[in-house]
């Protein structure tokens, strides 16, 4: 019996489309911000503006603090404090560090091998999403992207790019390990906006002091406007408004639906560097996102069922 596939209407496809926007900006966002603001700065102000951010979406639609009442309190924010570190600080932190050693385009193209990265962590940590000839097959035509994307000069030395794309790589890889993560915390029984409030408002609380030792922010001067709005955009759209689209997205059409929105992130991104930054693209960061976009629908299987159904029904069919 076949597994049934989610049906994705106009109002789905529209909040999809919504989503890849304002992820895919979100790399630009990084691009403009750190031209005058370190690495790690950048991403202090992003997870505590959004932490503002949904505490008042909270505020205004009467939904608690996390564990507010709860006699687990501190196991929740336990919880969070984890999500925080390892789906906020890491991966903001080292994609945004990658930026500032390869262009916007490029690491919106690696930080699409999540997905490819969450099967093999799955796979040794959740007992029912082992790897299948299916999966891994998937794993290996996005990975071959990757190399394509990294290309064999780059391995001659530890250049800057080279360290950008595997810092990018390393941010997807924490992404990963959250997903994991974040499957051991379903029990907690968070609203979503709880969740992206709390582990938001952990990697604020974690982050901060080690900013004002590390970057000296305060000694830094002030930001122009448009690092301002570039900071603004990053924080209230790309991080706490994303996060509600997502979570909306996955209600509305399920988790492997709004997965989907890993193909089309790198488009929007690549569109804004090309258009705005003035980036471009190499051949083999083409064929790259190629392989990787074709390894993730591989992984997805529905394309796949798909072909088959439509194999079987013509088979099937008498002839006229």
């Amino acid at each position: 019996m076949t597994e049934p596939i989610p049906q994705m209407g106009p109002r789905q496809w529209g909040l999809l489309a919504m989503l890849s926007v304002l992820w895919g900006a979100s790399f630009m966002a990084i691009e403009v911000a750190i031209t005058a603001l370190p690495p790690l700065t950048v991403v202090a102000v992003r997870v505590s503006l959004a932490a503002l951010g949904l505490y008042c979406f909270m505020k205004l639609t009467g939904v608690s603090v996390p564990g507010a009442g709860h006699k687990n309190k501190w196991q929740i924010w336990g919880a969070l404090a984890v999500m925080g570190l390892l789906n906020n600080i890491m991966p903001f932190s080292l994609i945004a560090w990658g930026q500032t050693q390869i262009a916007s385009s490029l690491a919106s193209i690696l930080n699409a091998t999540m997905p490819l990265f969450t099967v093999f962590v799955a796979h040794f940590f959740i007992h029912d999403e082992r790897l299948t000839a299916r999966r891994f097959s998937g794993v290996l035509v996005g990975f071959l992207g990757v190399v394509s994307i990294i290309g064999p000069g780059s391995l001659a030395g530890l250049t800057g790019e080279f360290m950008g794309q595997i810092s990018v790589l390393a941010g997807s890889l924490s992404y990963a390990f959250a997903v994991v993560a974040g499957r051991r915390f379903v029990g907690l029984g968070l609203k979503p906006v709880q969740m992206a409030f709390g582990q938001v408002t952990m990697a604020a609380v974690m982050l901060i002091p080690i900013v004002f030792l590390v970057d000296a922010p305060q000694s830094l001067p002030p930001p122009e406007a448009r690092v301002w709005a570039a900071l603004l955009s990053l924080s209230l759209l790309s991080t706490a408004l994303a996060y509600l689209l997502y979570f909306r997205l996955i209600s509305e059409a399920g988790a492997t639906s709004a997965s989907l929105v890993t193909l089309t992130i790198p488009v929007v991104a690549t569109t804004f560097g090309v258009l705005f930054l003035d980036e471009s693209l190499q051949l083999g960061h083409g064929i790259g996102l190629a392989l990787i976009g074709l390894g993730l629908l591989v992984l997805d299987g529905r394309l796949l069922r798909r072909l088959r159904n439509s194999t079987r029904r013509q088979a099937s069919s008498p002839p006229l």
